[in-house]
């Protein structure tokens, strides 16, 4: 190992150093004598991905970089290959890193060394090219001014580099992957993607700000070198604007394979003017909590944008298409939902629905009212024949026959009211009750005003916080025995197999089960009974009602299925469907109405259907994704402690002592 201290007095010739930088082939000259290139504001800053011909230029951009910065760079490590003394990774930092030694410390000169962390990495890759891989632009000290005076002191390393036969040495310096700011703020790069001035000039690109590329980016690099699946898709139109961007980190992709059956497609951002304009596909994982699968940057709420970001996702989840899609209310939205996932069901968010109501009612006389009776006919009728009647009786009643937004969803009411989607798998997703909401899973982080760089820094927030619950919950849902409320066997099955979340909801039923007075047969044909359940529920003014349930009871086929449909809409029996059971003399829920993905081992036991038999590409594929997953569940869970990091690392090195077992049996 090579340790050398240049002292960062080697950078001129008493003449300046001008630097042309080539980008796939477009030349942009810096000068640092003149600070910063003519039509140019800004020198571009190191980056994580930037790759470069040699180790040369990647030192001699740095020191440029440095000099119009205000500081000086030294080398401070570098690393030779142990037979043909190539160089093939070092790290040039800034010259005030580090402290004095002990026996330097009484000398006269002044100290200048302050422990400054800034540094910039390099390492030759398989291209034969200079990568950067690691960059810290944060200084502990103050800047200089930008260096232009000349320099004679000089290292013969420095001498080799600065072979100067003019005044003023050009260096040409050919820069991959890496963006440089234009004029206007904005940044090009590799694939000529540049940013866009607002989408009210461009409705055909991205409306980003000074700076959103080069962190869009820089975001990007850093993913790819540490997060082994990251995706993404970036949408350029004919001029190589950026017009859309998707992304799904690891994690995403393998909730996806797991919770992608319901999914809410949240466009608030978006359809509010958000200063980012952001898609979210969000799920429900195991303990019933907001899962990410996925996001998009989308240039305008266009059938074009939502087709291509839905094409972008399904690439991501390869091929897999959910049961339901939730979202807004939107006809370009369900035109491209219908487009491209023609085998899923498009249904729109009845807490949407609801939020608006004040926004659109609000200006009519007898507002409260009105809401009142739009709430009862929603939520408390079992039949669509009930729903409609009440629907006629309140407008006529109030006299909004010809209100245009009550008319357009009662025209679309097959798509959000709970009367007509009994048959619709909502698994925990539907909002079906008074008061219940799908939160945006962003909802804390963002404002209307966040600007997207502070966007990225919170989206791994968001992340790493969601993920710790979750692993959290596994284990309290492994190790914690719940508390039995009952003597129902009942509560006793699923108390064991249920993650806890999911057990608390399904053990509220099993307690209102004694709300339910009465069990009596309807009707009988063959094995079919239609039994009526009553129950005491609170109504206006808390006045206690009784109400009637319908469930038809099949026992040959252990069938069981009541007009609330809260097993459609939640993913579990409700109390009419328990007490018919009950009733019966059933002691065990049958099987078809315990769903895996509400079980405790959900997640390891679940196994994505396999392709062929022969050991192909596509197999190959599948064993990968299982096994990162898999992996990946280990390493969630093996962050929260040091004796949770110790047990997980020692069962990774173990299972690689097993495998390569298995190479030498082979």
């Amino acid at each position: 190992m090579e340790d050398v201290s240049i002292n960062g007095e080697q950078a001129t010739d008493g003449q300046g150093c001008e630097t042309f930088l080539e980008i796939d082939g477009e030349i942009a000259e810096l000068d640092i004598q003149n600070g910063t290139p003519e039509g140019r504001k800004e020198f571009v800053a190191p980056a994580i991905g930037m790759e470069f011909e040699s180790y040369d230029d990647a030192y001699n951009y740095y020191d440029c970089y440095a000099r119009e910065m205000g500081f000086h760079i030294r080398v401070k490590n570098s690393w030779f290959k142990r037979n043909s003394k190539e160089k093939y990774g070092a790290v040039l930092c800034c010259s005030s890193q580090g402290f004095k030694r002990i026996k330097d410390v009484n000398r006269l000169r002044k100290e200048t060394r302050t422990g400054c962390p800034a540094i910039l990495r390099v390492r030759l890759v398989d291209s034969k090219r200079w990568r950067v891989v690691e960059v810290t632009l944060e200084h502990n000290h103050l800047l200089g001014s930008k260096i232009d005076k000349s320099i004679k002191k000089m290292s013969t390393g420095s001498k080799m580099k600065l072979q100067s036969s003019s005044g003023a040495e050009l260096r040409k310096v050919k820069l991959y992957q890496a963006l440089v700011i234009d004029a206007g703020g904005n940044g090009n790069s590799d694939i000529n993607v540049r940013e866009g001035r607002g989408s009210s000039d461009h409705p055909d690109q991205l409306n980003l700000k000074k700076g959103d590329t080069l962190a869009v980016y820089n975001y990007l690099c850093r993913m790819q070198l540490t997060n082994p699946n990251f995706f993404y898709l970036v949408d350029l139109n004919d001029e190589g604007c950026i017009r859309n961007f998707f992304w799904a980190d690891a994690r995403s992709r393998a909730a996806s394979c797991y919770f992608s059956d319901v999914i809410f497609l949240d466009n608030t951002f978006l359809s509010n003017k958000y200063e980012i304009p952001l898609v979210a596909f969000v799920g429900t994982n195991h303990h019933g909590q907001p899962v990410l699968l996925g996001c998009g940057l989308l240039s305008g709420e266009t059938t074009d944008c939502y087709t291509w970001l839905f094409k972008a996702w399904l690439t991501s989840t390869s091929g897999h298409h959910p049961h339901t899609i939730i979202s807004d209310r939107c006809k370009i939205l369900q035109s491209a939902i219908a487009e491209v996932f023609p085998r899923s069901l498009y249904r729109s968010g009845l807490s949407h629905i609801m939020r608006k109501v004040p926004e659109k009612l609000g200006g009519l006389r007898n507002y409260d009212a009105i809401r009142k009776a739009l709430s009862k006919a929603v939520y408390e009728t079992l039949k669509p024949f009930d729903f409609e009647a009440a629907w006629r009786l309140m407008v006529q009643r109030f006299g909004i026959a010809d209100h245009e937004w009550l008319q357009s969803l009662y025209e679309d009411r097959s798509q959000w009211a709970p009367v007509y989607l009994k048959e619709t798998t909502f698994a925990g997703m539907a909002t079906a009750r008074t008061g219940e909401t799908l939160n945006a899973f962003f909802d804390k982080y963002v404002h209307k005003q966040t600007p997207l760089k502070e966007f990225l820094d919170k989206y791994e927030l968001a992340l790493q916080k969601k993920h710790k619950e979750e692993a959290l919950a596994d284990i309290d849902s492994r190790n914690i025995n719940p508390e039995l409320k009952t003597r129902c066997s009942f509560e006793l099955q699923l108390s064991k197999v249920y993650t806890r979340e999911i057990f608390k909801r399904f053990q509220l039923e099993v307690e209102e089960m004694y709300s339910c007075f009465s069990t009596t047969q309807l009707h009988i044909d063959g094995p079919i009974v239609i039994f009526l359940v009553k129950e005491r529920v609170l109504g206006e003014a808390n006045r206690r009602e009784i109400r009637d349930y319908e469930v038809l009871y099949n026992r040959a086929a252990a069938e069981v299925r009541c007009i609330c449909s809260c097993f459609s809409f939640y993913g579990y029996l409700c109390r009419h469907a328990l007490c018919v059971l009950n009733f019966n003399g059933v002691e065990e829920i049958p099987s078809k109405y315990i769903l895996p993905r509400w079980k405790k081992d959900y997640k390891r036991l679940h196994i994505p259907e396999q392709g062929s038999s022969n050991a192909d590409a596509t197999e190959r594929a599948q064993w990968f994704s299982q096994l990162y997953r898999n992996a990946l569940q280990v390493v969630e869970e093996g962050v929260i402690s040091l004796e949770h990091y110790k047990v997980a690392l020692q069962a990774f090195e173990e299972s690689l002592r097993r495998v390569h077992n298995v190479e030498h049996r082979n």
